[in-house]
């Protein structure tokens, strides 16, 4: 059998680059013989260089697929502001620079099959038809978010609709992939400023070049929008796969991570309420207090992971405090120290998978959500930024698998949510029926049969394998 080659590239950022790794990782298990993976990693200064240069080691060290996936770094990029269309325009020479290196590295290099594009990568379609071979975008959201991008394209270019204007609107729009109306005030804040709008639009106009789109999804979560695409709702596009859950659910079997697990062996099981908001979320000493409170007040035993926010205007991720009682009220580490534990970085994927959780107040990132619905945890959605809102309205509204704190949260807001509304939601996370938990078990139990040999997932990615191997021909 020929030996073929994809080329990968994600976009900066440990959440996009694990999920490209995690789903290369599926195709080479899938695609026993022939295959291998080259990863491009584009890196940006202060932008987690660090984190990333340490997965991809750990990776290395790891993986028994090391043979057949490789990483190139690219020269790394200092961007005074951040615009990830500019970015990639600048990246463009120096992939082009690796795949003619790559391909003319003698017969023994495998033939290059395909590009398969971070979501954000689209205009890299460019390099992959300068080397004569079809693009796949890798879209690392939901099939419903993608069905909502390609509707705002077409109300924009079509209808003359903005919506940079429904910013403070109360109108809902109808979506094709979405059985309700959604509200303009849920649409993800990119979508609703003029400095990221035009360019993001730029960028999802191109996935109609695609030979293929790569959805971390399942058919069993997303029936409806999935078909939206089949049945004519939803304009045409090229062919979706849904090849999902795509997950990184290994441990890092680090003695911070043995302390917390320690500390869960020791719980009741489902008892205990999980907060953890992504690699990003972090909250000023107001709303870290009202958090405080609720918790307190629900009764409720909890495990929090809170982190310091970055200096003001800083493109740094959340750092640890070295005293969480600087911004806690007075005294609340002694009053629940039976039933709570404060931690800083959260092994979250470890916990889920604990039996002691019982709950999740989640920022709703989209890869956050799978490894909930895998796990079986219910959420109480608290979207912070990007598409958080769209995917706190999917799982609260459209599937009912989740409950509200509130959907509409935007952390450049700075509004505090206050203790009340808080505690209600964990009461309701928590406290819940238990014809909603069946429903939530049942959806973990569909995501694991997805992957399996027969599974919708699995025929899903034999369709994508078998379309690869086609360009060969």
């Amino acid at each position: 059998m020929e030996e073929v080659q994809l080329v990968f590239v994600p976009t900066p950022g440990i959440g996009h680059l694990i999920s490209t790794v995690e789903l290369a990782k599926l195709l080479l298990n899938h695609h026993h013989h022939g295959l291998s993976v080259t990863v491009l990693v584009m890196k940006l200064s202060n932008f987690g260089s660090n984190v990333t240069n340490n997965y991809i080691q750990s990776l290395a060290a790891s993986t028994s697929l090391s043979d057949r996936i490789r990483f190139i770094d690219l020269p790394e990029d200092k961007l005074e502001t951040f615009s990830i269309a500019s970015f990639i325009e600048r990246q463009k020479p120096h992939v082009k620079q690796v795949i003619s290196e790559i391909t003319q590295s003698g017969s023994d290099s495998p033939r290059l099959a395909g590009f398969v594009l971070d979501m954000f990568c689209a205009t890299m379609i460019d390099v992959a038809n300068d080397f004569g071979v079809p693009s796949y975008i890798f879209f690392t959201s939901s099939a419903a978010f993608f069905g909502f991008v390609l509707h705002l394209q077409v109300i924009y270019d079509e209808q003359n609709v903005d919506p940079t204007e429904l910013k403070e609107s109360d109108i809902e729009l109808e979506v094709p992939g979405l059985v309700n109306p959604f509200p303009a005030k849920v649409m993800p804040s990119a979508m609703l400023s003029e400095e990221w709008f035009h360019p993001l639009l730029d960028n999802f106009r191109r996935y109609k070049e695609a030979k293929g789109i790569i959805v971390n999804t399942l058919f069993e979560l997303e029936s409806y929008a999935i078909e939206s695409f089949s049945n004519g709702k939803t304009r045409k596009t090229p062919p979706m796969y849904p090849v999902g859950p795509i997950l990184n659910v290994g441990s890092d079997g680090s003695s911070k991570q043995q302390e917390i697990m320690e500390w869960l062996d020791d719980q009741p099981p489902s008892s205990v309420v999980f907060l953890c908001f992504g690699s990003w979320g972090s909250f000023d000493e107001d709303q870290a207090k009202e958090i405080a409170y609720a918790l307190e007040h629900s009764g409720h035993r909890f495990l929090w992971s809170l982190r310091r926010p970055p200096p003001t205007g800083k493109m740094e991720s959340p750092s640890e405090y070295e005293n969480p009682q600087e911004v806690l009220p007075e005294g609340f580490l002694d009053r629940t120290a039976k039933i709570g534990k404060i931690v800083g970085w959260a092994p979250q994927a470890a916990i889920l998978a604990h039996q002691a959780i019982g709950g999740f107040v989640s920022h709703c990132g989209w890869n956050s959500t799978l490894e909930s619905i895998w796990y079986g945890v219910p959420i109480a959605a608290w979207p912070m930024y990007a598409e958080q809102q769209f995917n706190a309205f999917e799982m609260v509204i459209e599937l009912g698998l989740a409950v509200e704190i509130k959907m509409d949260y935007r952390k450049e807001s700075k509004i505090i949510i206050n203790s009340d509304e808080i505690e209600r939601g964990i009461r309701c996370l928590m406290e819940q029926d238990s014809e909603k938990r069946k429903k939530e078990k049942e959806m973990s139990e569909r995501s694991r049969m997805a992957l399996m040999e027969g599974g919708s997932s699995y025929i899903w990615l034999d369709c994508l394998m078998k379309d690869v191997m086609s360009n060969m021909a």
